[in-house]
């Protein structure tokens, strides 16, 4: 069995690498089209270049990180590089919660040194390059170290609650564990705005103005209470704008980027304010939680069967993942990384049905906006960040199918209805 496993796992690598490649490669020589006239209005032909060289750079560096990233995994994998691991931290600790908390700890190690050239060269070149970057190094090394730091505490703090569970409740583990995830998942939307993202960014309520007045006047038209209207300064880190809707119940906020600010007009504004709103109005932000706590149930579920301790499946999976070494014994952690690895193919599926549920959602809030007379100034405020992003004009239609969690420019444009914007 275990045998079935490492070659199954393989073949599940190998299938992800070239599906996902194959897609990058299609949108890469994907033809673009020449301008619409409206748009051209606002779309320079000099800046249309550059956004499609700024896409273009993108897909290349991408690519070239997937290929580095396969061959590593695969090697990490063939040649016993989980085996090596589970050696290591059973020799430092015979604690079976410690041993799980020092291996995943090593693999967060390794996979950060892997990662941080892709990262500095991804911020201080390729965004830098095409006009985006505004991260100081004072400020990426504290991102880094302030990210490390909280994985440490939360993720490690979790997994520490996640591996007593199991080691604890026998058959009993997928719906305890199911539970205890959905309670911190619904406990960190709500409160995520309130303390994560002030370790790296400043958020201020709204000032008073004509743009505050405006805001609280369409959300008062269109039912909505709404009294936490924050900015946020990302223009500490890019030049691309943003707004979100975050927070559950009375901790709700609208946050919205300086940058954003900067690059709309006040009436374009309150129409991304009134996207994000129809957001909730919907109860898109319920959907998707409720979906997502289905989904993390119907997970570990299937999990349970292959990391039920001492069972056949579980040693053969640990096998398998140790390099199809037959002396390695079972245990979480093992079975956690060999079930990631089986279970991409399904992830693969939830990835595409809950990308075709965000872009219906997306579709949902731009009407929401439109009945409310907004859909012009929604319009313009979608083809001004398109431009100030340099987002790809025409995404290859399957690209946008696996992989876009938003309907691109032209498809919600059309959707908005087109002939609003050729005067």
């Amino acid at each position: 069995m275990a045998n079935t496993f490492f070659y199954l796992i393989i073949a599940f690598l190998i299938l992800n690498f070239l599906l996902e490649n194959g897609l990058t490669l299609l949108n890469y020589f994907y033809p673009q089209k020449p301008l619409p006239l409206f748009l051209s209005k606002v779309y320079n032909q000099e800046k249309y270049e550059k956004s499609q060289a700024y896409e273009q750079a993108k897909l290349r560096f991408g690519l070239l990180v997937s290929v580095i990233q396969f061959i590593v995994i695969l090697i990490f994998f063939y040649f016993g590089g989980f085996a090596l691991a589970d050696t290591i931290v059973r020799n430092i600790s015979e604690h079976y919660i410690l041993q799980n908390l020092l291996f995943f700890g090593l693999l967060a190690i390794v996979s950060d040194i892997i990662t941080l050239p892709v990262s500095i060269y991804h911020t201080f070149y390729l965004e830098a390059k095409f006009g985006f970057n505004k991260t100081s190094i004072k400020t990426f090394v504290f991102d880094k170290l302030k990210a490390l730091l909280l994985v440490a505490l939360i993720g490690g703090g979790i997994l520490t609650l996640i591996v007593f569970i199991y080691d604890l409740s026998g058959s009993n583990f997928w719906w305890l564990a199911w539970l205890t995830i959905s309670i911190i998942s619904l406990l960190f939307t709500a409160f995520y705005s309130e303390i994560i993202v002030p370790l790296f960014n400043k958020q201020s309520p709204l000032d008073e103005g004509s743009l505050r007045s405006a805001i609280e006047t369409f959300a008062q038209e269109a039912g909505f209470r709404l009294n936490n209207i924050y900015t946020i300064d990302g223009s500490k880190r890019s030049t691309k704008a943003n707004a979100y809707f975050s927070g559950i119940g009375s901790k709700k906020r609208i946050v919205l980027y300086d940058t954003l600010i900067k690059d709309l007009e006040e009436e374009e504004l309150v129409a991304v304010l009134a996207h994000e709103i129809g957001h909730y109005k919907k109860k898109h932000t319920v959907i998707g939680i409720s979906l997502s706590i289905i989904q993390t149930g119907f997970m570990l579920f299937i999990l349970s069967f292959f990391i039920s301790k001492d069972s056949e499946i579980a040693i053969a999976l640990a096998q398998a993942v140790a390099g199809n070494n037959e002396h390695v014994n079972a245990s979480f952690y093992l079975g956690i990384i060999g079930f990631s690895l089986i279970y991409s193919p399904i992830s693969l599926l939830f990835g595409l049905f809950f990308n075709f549920i965000s872009r219906a959602n997306e579709y949902a809030a731009d009407a929401f906006a439109s009945k409310y007379g907004q859909t012009k100034a929604l319009g313009m405020a979608l083809i001004k960040l398109t431009v100030n992003n340099l987002s790809k004009i025409y995404p290859h239609p399957i690209y946008i199918f696996f992989y876009y969690s938003h309907p691109s420019l032209m498809q919600r444009l059309k959707r908005l209805n087109e002939s609003e914007f050729d005067d």
